[in-house]
């Protein structure tokens, strides 16, 4: 049985609509599909979509502080601010 929500989920977009190479927005890290599909989501399967989007920013920040550490340069920073910091 799924959890009463009494209030509703916004939605992660940040206005950077564009995809990196992974397929990923670069403003909210959402897949196409939980893009499109947000609005006919539930409220559990919204806030599951939010755990994947910090899940994939963690990996992607850990992945540019080891390219930086291993002196394979700096890749272009974003400038949007942050949705997970």
């Amino acid at each position: 049985m799924e959890q009463l929500e009494f209030f509703t989920v916004p939605s992660p977009c940040v206005g950077v609509c564009s995809v990196d190479d992974k397929g990923y927005c670069q403003g909210c890290m959402r897949k196409r599909e939980e893009r499109f599909n947000w609005l006919s989501m539930s409220s559990a399967q919204q806030l599951h979509v939010l755990k994947l989007c910090r899940q994939r920013y963690r990996r992607k920040v850990s992945a540019k502080t080891a390219m930086q550490e291993n002196g394979e340069g700096t890749p272009p920073s974003s400038p949007q601010q942050s949705l997970f910091d």
